[in-house]
């Protein structure tokens, strides 16, 4: 479900899934996530593409309310885009029918790999408790209510902190933040219960 908007059908979702995990679709939102705004000629010049093709990956990105044109910038043929504000939570995989899932699974595929990379990368720049990469790995117990508790808090904590574009102070850097919540599996580990 995104914020504020109505559910997402199937058919919605899986169109989604399949924008998001095309890889230039990606670059161009990454781009237009560090530096705010540009066109098809900015992006064909900065992502090695043609300005055609960057146009109409531009054009379906505006189609699922991921970026909007700027219509101030925006003139005769040159138009000048942004992206949108945007949550999504994927649904319980049980509930998707066989298209969707398909297509959510290659996206988490393609998501696990870059995380994976993001996270080599801030052990390999850990420079102390006061630099700009931080690794913080933990366990604890928790009732399902405490964890949803938990993961609230941590929404909280993120619009507390996080800064919009518009509103970067100098000195700023953009982070890439991840949280991941799992149980333990249920079973015995050294003869002692690890779950309920």
């Amino acid at each position: 479900m995104t914020d504020g908007t109505p559910e997402m059908t199937g058919l919605e979702r899986t169109a989604l899934y399949k924008s998001l995990g095309n890889p230039l679709r990606r670059r161009i939102l990454d781009y237009l996530g560090r530096h705010g705004e540009a066109n098809s000629t900015v992006l064909a010049r900065e992502l090695g593409e043609s300005s055609g093709t960057t146009s109409y990956h531009l054009r379906k990105l505006a189609e699922q309310k991921l970026i909007e044109e700027i219509p101030e910038k925006s003139g005769g043929r040159e138009r000048w885009w942004r992206t949108l504000p945007f949550s999504h939570t994927t649904p319980d995989p049980a509930t998707m029918g066989p298209e969707e899932y398909a297509a959510a699974e290659q996206l988490a595929l393609l998501k696990i790999e870059m995380d994976t990379r993001l996270f080599r990368r801030a052990h390999e720049e850990y420079r102390g408790p006061e630099g700009w990469a931080q690794v913080q790995r933990t366990g604890t117990w928790m009732t399902h209510e405490d964890l949803m508790a938990f993961v609230r808090a941590y929404q909280e904590l993120l619009d507390r902190y996080g800064r919009p574009p518009e509103d970067v102070p100098e000195g700023a850097r953009h982070m890439y933040l991840r949280f991941y919540a799992a149980p333990e599996p249920v079973g015995e580990w050294n003869s002692e219960p690890t779950g309920p």
